[in-house]
């Protein structure tokens, strides 16, 4: 049972597939998840949701809850969100007449909910200078809005922009996913997926999202199976292992004069371990002298090969 002495944060988002960020509540016990708050930002102050209340994993300090939202706060958030269109063809329009920024491809105009920040996303092969744009821009936009110029990723552009993947499914990015994790084509190859381009890059250029979502299960399965090109025993005789199948938990064996067979993992049987094992039973034993009984199952090796083992093998 937690303590109500216990510190509990308000977990906020921004945007709706965003990261949460987490803010001190204690000044309004009464927020309820769903509420819309004020917080203060690196960019100022925003308007957020609570999406939840949590206990913070590590102690340090965390800015607290401005206060609730509004009614007109509301209205202020949904004029400023209309004007944002029109906002993003004035900037690409100054871009253009200015030239020099052919390289940038403007993606969107984001107003905060008072309209005191205007920054604008943007997204380029290489780092570009945007200086000279932004001081054209202050000349059109009132002089109390804070203007702002960001470079964004290929992930998230095809996460503002939205849109259906190859599935057929709205865009994972663009639905549910808060955070882009590290994909490798390692987890393809695990996966056994096709290394075309076209078959594991996703809109963005880059590397599916969905290529992470499996990957663990295939690599925990796949230590139960036999690897490719191993001699392996089975009901219809010995074979050797042409294909995994980690999710139906077999393998293709090929046979000769029986050809291609799919063996489920509980009859196939490790021919390398079991003749290993057969080896070692045949040796001599080491332990006892020659001619002396031995009650281990191994036949009686010699005497001097006693003397020559180490002290620490020779306890029992």
């Amino acid at each position: 049972m937690i303590s109500m002495d216990v510190r509990r944060v308000a977990g906020v988002r921004f945007n709706k597939v965003g990261k949460l960020y987490h803010f001190d509540y204690s000044a309004y016990p009464e927020l309820k998840v769903g509420d819309f708050v004020i917080v203060e930002t690196l960019r100022g102050r925003q308007m957020g949701q609570i999406m939840a209340f949590s206990i913070p994993e590590e102690e340090r300090e965390h800015k607290p809850i401005m206060r609730p939202a509004t009614p007109r706060d509301l209205v202020l958030k949904q004029h400023w969100e209309d004007q944002q269109a029109e906002a993003l063809v004035i900037c690409r329009e100054t871009a253009k007449q200015l030239g020099g920024y052919d390289e940038a491809k403007l993606i969107a105009a984001q107003y905060n909910y008072d309209g005191s920040n205007l920054t604008f996303l943007f997204s380029a092969e290489q780092k570009i200078n945007t200086a000279r744009l932004l001081s054209e821009l202050r000349r059109k936009f009132a002089p109390e809005v804070q203007l702002e110029m960001r470079q964004i990723g290929p992930r998230d552009v095809a996460k503002l922009l939205g849109g259906y993947g190859a599935c057929g499914e709205l865009r994972c990015c663009s639905t549910f996913l808060t955070d882009f994790s590290p994909i490798s084509i390692k987890m393809a190859k695990v996966q056994g997926i096709s290394l075309n381009p076209s078959e594991i890059t996703g809109m963005c250029g880059r590397l599916r999202c969905c290529l992470v979502y499996e990957y663990e299960q295939y690599v925990e399965a796949r230590k139960h199976l036999p690897k490719r090109n191993k001699r392996i025993g089975t009901p219809h005789g010995v074979g050797k292992v042409i294909d995994v199948h980690p999710l139906q938990d077999a393998v293709t064996v090929f046979i000769e004069e029986q050809g291609r067979l799919l063996v489920q993992r509980e009859d196939l049987i490790p021919l390398e371990e079991l003749e290993a094992l057969q080896k070692k039973a045949k040796e001599p034993c080491t332990k006892h002298g020659e001619g002396e009984a031995c009650d281990c199952g191994q036949k009686p090796g010699n005497r001097n090969q006693d003397k020559t083992r180490p002290k620490s093998d020779s306890k029992e």
